[in-house]
């Protein structure tokens, strides 16, 4: 009986001393849980653009249209190559669904064939006629955008846009050689010299974008582009004579292919790090 009194006393003892040194240790704070990711799409960004023009014209026309008025047929074909893209923008994301953006973009030369297949009369007579035509063509294009993002899955935005703006067109290194069935005729050619001209341009967009990580977002997008017309310089023939007259390339278009990337000026952090522990004492 007295053994067990003993042990109880002890017990008792053993439990009033951890109950004093509770009392002296600090009590832990909670632990600080890190506040959910807040995606900030307000802010600038700058832009770079590479890729390939796949460019067509209307038709071809020249100054002295109606001394064609006797022809009985008419069949052109036109063609450009392909030619580079380059372009440098800034744009700024007004919401998770609207940005825009002002570019500056420089297309390269692109080669032009043409050819001009006709059937005429001349004093009476009918005659054939057969014209090549050989220039190239690069443009300076300013224009402004505006795109709608369209939601966003596993890091994938599609989004669609359009724009308005400026294009300066360059045709150059143009040559006309003739070849007709006329008695007594020859072989033609004429040439006319590098002309420049500003036209109202407009384009529609569309295209995927990822995003890498807060500042950097990939592009691969599509554009439908309209760059106006393009004139010649006075064309001259091959003695000399330079005549008032130049060729005009009607309605210059163009599907575009680019690769661009977005870099952020204003992303924040993802998350606010966790303040540290704090122990008393």
């Amino acid at each position: 009986m007295r053994s067990v009194k003993m042990l109880m006393a002890a017990g008792a003892a053993s439990l009033v001393a951890s109950a004093a040194i509770a009392a002296d240790m600090p009590i832990a704070p909670p632990p600080a849980y890190a506040p959910p990711p807040v995606e900030d799409f307000g802010g600038w960004y700058l832009r770079g653009d590479i890729g390939f023009s796949n460019q067509q014209v209307k038709d071809l026309r020249y100054g002295r249209e109606s001394a064609y008025s006797q022809l009985t047929s008419f069949d052109q074909q036109t063609s450009f190559d392909s030619a580079g893209i380059y372009g440098l923008g800034v744009g700024y994301q007004f919401n998770p669904w609207l940005r825009a953006d002002l570019i500056g973009q420089y297309r390269g030369n692109s080669n032009f064939k043409g050819t001009d297949r006709f059937t005429g009369t001349s004093s009476g007579a009918p005659y054939s006629a057969i014209d090549n035509y050989g220039a190239s063509k690069s443009e300076w294009l300013v224009m402004a955008n505006a795109y709608v993002d369209l939601g966003t899955w596993w890091c994938i935005t599609p989004f669609v846009g359009a724009g308005v703006g400026a294009a300066r067109v360059t045709m150059a290194n143009f040559t006309d050689t003739g070849v007709n069935t006329i008695p007594g005729s020859t072989t033609s050619f004429a040439s006319a010299p590098t002309a420049s001209k500003w036209n109202l341009a407009w384009a529609v967009h569309t295209g995927l974008a990822y995003k890498v990580n807060p500042n950097l977002t990939l592009e691969l997008a599509y554009s439908y582009l309209n760059l106006g017309d393009g004139y010649t310089g006075s064309l001259s023939t091959y003695d000399g004579q330079t005549s008032n007259n130049s060729f005009k390339f009607k309605d210059i278009t163009s599907h575009d292919v680019k690769l661009g990337v977005r870099w952020n000026l204003d992303a924040g952090p993802v998350y606010a790090a966790p303040p540290p522990l704090m122990r008393k004492g």
